[in-house]
C-alpha cells in the first residue's frame, strides 16, 4: 500500500492546479458552504452553481432565509427535485437563528445533531468553515479510495462505510483539512470518474490498485440495487371559466408541501372514464367536458417511477369544491410552487 503522503500530498497538488472556480470556494462562511453542500446533494454542480447563486442573493444570510415563508424557498427551489432538503434548509434556519443567535456551531458533534446535515455534510462544513480534521466521504471519496486502495468492501454495507470513513480520516492532511475534502472530492468529479476515468492524466496512477489490476471500473462495490417502485397518477386539468384547481401535497410522501393538479393515484394505467368516474360527485361529474387527454409519460425518481396523465376537463357547472382543494385564477398558477413534470406541463400547454 501506498504511504499516505503519496496519497495526500499528490491529491492536494493535483486539486490546487486543476480545481474549480466556484462561488461557494470563495470564503469560509459557513452558510453558505452549508447552503452549497445541501443543494449539492443529489444535484450536478452544473445545475446546481444557479440554485445556489439565486439563493445567495435572495438569502444572503442564515436569518434571511429563516424569515423566509416556505412556500417561497418551495418556489425558488422549483426543479432541483428532492424537496425533503429545501423544507428541511429552511427548519434548520430557524434552529440556528433560535438555538445559535443565528451563529453556525463550530463542531462536527452539533452540526450532525442539526435537520438534513448528515456525516458528509457535518464533515464538510467543519472543514471548511471551521479547519476541524474530519474526513467528508461522499460518492467521489467512495470511488477514488476504493480504487486506489483496492477495497473491495461493499460501500453501502455499514462494515464498509466505517472501513471508508477510517481510511479516508487516517489519510487527511490534519493541517489543511478543508482542502483536503476538497481535493478528494474534486479528483473523483473530474479525473476519476465513474465511467472512463482519465487513468492516463492521473497523479495517482502508479500507486492505484485498480489499474495495477486492470478493473477500474469494477470499483467501489455495492451490495445491490434498491427496487424501483412504479406508481400510476391521473391529473385532472380542470377549466371552470378563467379558473382552475390545485391541491397542496401534505401527504408524508414525494413532492411534500408542493402543489398540483388534483391528482388520484390507480394501481395501474387505468381508462380515463374509470377515473373520471371516481371524481368527487360533489363537482357534479355530469356538467364535465372532456377535452383532451394526454398519453402516458415517465418521470423517474431514485426509487421511484412515476408513470402519469394530464386529463383535461371543462366544468360548464360548478357544485361544492371537494375539501383541500384550491380554487385560482389561471394566471396565478405560476405562483405556486409544483413538482417538475406539473411544471413542464404548465409551460407546455396553452390552457394557461
Amino acid at each position: 500500500m501506498a504511504k499516505k503522503s503519496d496519497f495526500t500530498t499528490k491529491i492536494i497538488n493535483w486539486y490546487n492546479q486543476n480545481k474549480r472556480d466556484l462561488p461557494w470556494r470563495e470564503n469560509k462562511n459557513p452558510y453558505l458552504i452549508w447552503l452549497s453542500e445541501i443543494i449539492l446533494q443529489q444535484t450536478r454542480i452544473a445545475q446546481g452553481t444557479s440554485y445556489f447563486l439565486k439563493f445567495a442573493e435572495k438569502y444572503p444570510t442564515v436569518e434571511k432565509l429563516a424569515q423566509a415563508p416556505e412556500d417561497e424557498i418551495l418556489k425558488l427551489w422549483q426543479g432541483l427535485g428532492y424537496y425533503s432538503r429545501a423544507r428541511n434548509l429552511h427548519y434548520t434556519s430557524k434552529e440556528i437563528v433560535h438555538k445559535y443567535n443565528g451563529e453556525f456551531p463550530n463542531s462536527f458533534k452539533k452540526l450532525l445533531s442539526l435537520k438534513g446535515i448528515g456525516e458528509y455534510t457535518a464533515a464538510a462544513i467543519a472543514s471548511m468553515a471551521f479547519n476541524i480534521p474530519h474526513a467528508a466521504v461522499d460518492g467521489n471519496v467512495y470511488r477514488v479510495l476504493a480504487r486506489f486502495f483496492g477495497i473491495d468492501e461493499p460501500i453501502d454495507s455499514s462494515n464498509g462505510k466505517k472501513i471508508f470513513q477510517k481510511i479516508a480520516d487516517e489519510n487527511m492532511d490534519v493541517h489543511q483539512p478543508g482542502i483536503y475534502n476538497q481535493a478528494v472530492m474534486e479528483f473523483g468529479a473530474l479525473l476519476c470518474t465513474p465511467k472512463n476515468p482519465d487513468c492516463e492524466n492521473c497523479p495517482l496512477i502508479i500507486n492505484c490498485i485498480a489499474k495495477q489490476i486492470d478493473e477500474v471500473e469494477k470499483f467501489p462495490v455495492k451490495k445491490g440495487k434498491t427496487k424501483v417502485k412504479n406508481r400510476y397518477f391521473n391529473y385532472f386539468v380542470l377549466k371552470s371559466g378563467q379558473n382552475t384547481f390545485i391541491k397542496k401535497r401534505t401527504e408524508n410522501d414525494i413532492w411534500k408541501n408542493l402543489h398540483e393538479f388534483p391528482m388520484i393515484e390507480s394501481e395501474k394505467r387505468s381508462s380515463t372514464q374509470k377515473i373520471i368516474d371516481t371524481i368527487p360527485t360533489s363537482l357534479n361529474p355530469k356538467s364535465f367536458i372532456l377535452i383532451k387527454e394526454t398519453d402516458w409519460r415517465k418521470h423517474i425518481l431514485s426509487h421511484q417511477h412515476i408513470h402519469y396523465k394530464f386529463i383535461y376537463i371543462e366544468i360548464t357547472e360548478e357544485k361544492v369544491i371537494p375539501n383541500g382543494w384550491i380554487k385560482v385564477n389561471k394566471e396565478d398558477i405560476f405562483n405556486f410552487a409544483v413538482p417538475r413534470l406539473i411544471e413542464r406541463e404548465l409551460n407546455n400547454t396553452n390552457w394557461f
